[in-house]
Order: structure tokens, then C-alpha cells, then sequence
């Protein structure tokens, strides 16, 4: 039996406190996966520049994700889920838009190219999942 991989994600997002010890952001939009996202799994965080944040900030563990039921009167609605997180780890290098940005060959298999599509292709804040590779290249920062 092989071992299963490590599931992986990152939230983009408003952050007031990057000193917080716990995390917990009410129905956060999801994409790529984002929305299959539970307690246990490992996760980065990404102050968004959108609200002046600055990019990577932290590693932590999800102590609790919820999906937030869909309002039935609206047709098309992306998936939201509320988590709270805990910090494991603060980033000891920065990696933000500018640093991904010139990845834009989509198909070329680099974690920044994964990156700059998933969370920068389209501005909105976001819980995305990510590849083992790409999990592997942002534990780098820390």
C-alpha cells in the first residue's frame, strides 16, 4: 500500500492580525478544489495585496472547515466554506504577485505557474487546492 498524499491548500485573503496565532475566515469563495478542503489538512496563507497584504505569510493546520449551504434563489453561485486555522510556522521569505507573475506558460508544470493561475489569474480572494509539488516548493519559504 502506498502512502496517500498530502492534501494541501492555500487562502488567499484579507488578513487584519498576521501575528494571529488562530484564523478563522467566514464563507471564503472556493476554486480548484478549494471546496473540499477539512480539518487536518495543511494550508498557506497569503495575505491578499488586493487589500495591501503582502503575499505568503504563514503555514498552519485547518482546525475546522464548514460548507456554507447555497441560497436557493440564486442560480450560479461558487462554493463558500468557513475555516478556522492554526499558525504552525511564519514565512521567512516573501513570495507574492510580482514574484509569480511571469509565470504564465499554464501548461509548463512550475508551482509559480500554478500559483499565478489559481490565485492571480483572476483577482478574487479564494481557498484553492494545490499540487504536492507546489505544497513542496511553498514549504521552502519557511
Amino acid at each position: 500500500m502506498t502512502p496517500q498524499a498530502e492534501t494541501a491548500y492555500v487562502i488567499k485573503t484579507e488578513v487584519e492580525d498576521l501575528d494571529a496565532a488562530t484564523y478563522a475566515f467566514t464563507a471564503r469563495k472556493t476554486m480548484y478544489g478549494g471546496k473540499l478542503i477539512a480539518a487536518g489538512d495543511k494550508i498557506f496563507l497569503i495575505a491578499s495585496e488586493n487589500a495591501g497584504g503582502k503575499g505568503l505569510f504563514a503555514r498552519g493546520v485547518v482546525e475546522a472547515a464548514t460548507p456554507v449551504a447555497r441560497n436557493p434563489r440564486i442560480e450560479r453561485q461558487t462554493p463558500r466554506v468557513s475555516v478556522r486555522i492554526k499558525r504552525l510556522a511564519r514565512a521567512k521569505a516573501s513570495l507574492g504577485r510580482a514574484d509569480v507573475k511571469a509565470f504564465a506558460t499554464w501548461d509548463d508544470g512550475q508551482p509559480q505557474t500554478e500559483l499565478n493561475f489559481k490565485l492571480y489569474r483572476q483577482a478574487t480572494d479564494k481557498i484553492v487546492g494545490i499540487t504536492v509539488s507546489t505544497a513542496r516548493f511553498l514549504d521552502s519559504f519557511f
